[in-house]
């Protein structure tokens, strides 16, 4: 099977680091233009340039992912329709879990706005031309958090990623008689942020050791292992498939 990206614009939202760096990456070495986009621009300009393989770019650039204008500029950079749009911003943005009743509305909005309304305010972005050209992909990242409480224990990151799920199934709905396809990837606990640091450390060695052990293939996931399952669902043999949930963590969900 060989799957490739050659001549294909391809926007990267949340670059700048971990699954959203490799995915970024492995476009561009299979042929992508990528945008890499980051509210961490320095970050995301560190790999930019040409990419080694098949001859792809990446360019960098800043995003606020939460700001219509800032995504509408992103998208217009491509200087075409979008072929791809993958969509991995969000996180639990530095946050730590907290009782219900402690959780100020701020922190639960920042959450949901991050991993949900940007992904929405992308999707509304590329779909013009996506339409016009008659094809497309747009796949999101979720989290085992859509599918389960999260392990994070934090209110809003479960409910921001249940609430992508349901905005991936709706668009599929929507954006398929037009040739799009939309889908999302759903990684199980990978520690690919600074902020998922403190919850890894939190459960100790021995914690840390029964959780690879309830993992199926015995290891921690990579971030590779994200980007290849994203390629996958880029990709035209991936054209009949449209509102799925992949879960992609070593391990029956």
């Amino acid at each position: 099977m060989l799957i490739t990206f050659e001549g294909k614009h391809v926007i990267v939202a949340g670059a700048a680091r971990g699954i959203g760096h490799a995915i970024a990456m492995a476009f561009a070495e299979n042929g992508g233009d990528v945008i890499a986009c980051d509210r961490l621009f320095e970050e995301a300009a560190h790999f930019a340039g040409p990419a080694k393989g098949a001859g792809g770019t990446i360019r960098a650039t800043k995003v606020d992912v939460t700001d219509k204008e800032s995504v509408k500029a992103v998208v217009a950079q491509a200087g075409g329709p979008i072929d791809v749009l993958v969509y991995v911003a969000g996180g639990i943005r530095g946050q730590r879990p907290k009782p219900l009743e402690d959780v100020p509305v701020e922190d639960f909005h920042q959450i949901v706005d991050a991993n949900l309304t940007g992904a929405f305010l992308f999707a509304q972005a590329v779909a013009p031309g996506m339409k016009r050209a008659g094809k497309g992909r747009i796949v999101t990242i979720s989290s085992r958090a859509a599918l389960a409480p999260s392990l994070t224990g934090i209110q809003a990151y479960a409910s921001a990623k249940h609430g992508q799920l349901g905005l991936v199934r709706q668009l599929a709905t929507e954006l398929g008689p037009f040739g799009i396809t939309v889908n999302t990837v759903a990684p199980g606990f990978l520690r690919t942020s600074p902020d998922y640091e403190p919850q890894w450390e939190g459960w100790g060695p021995e914690g840390q050791k029964q959780f690879v052990e309830r993992i199926a293939m015995r290891r921690m996931g990579a971030p590779e292992d994200i980007a290849h399952a994203v390629m996958f669902l880029a990709s035209d043999y991936a054209s009949w498939i449209t509102g799925q949930i992949l879960p992609v963590m070593g391990s029956p969900t």
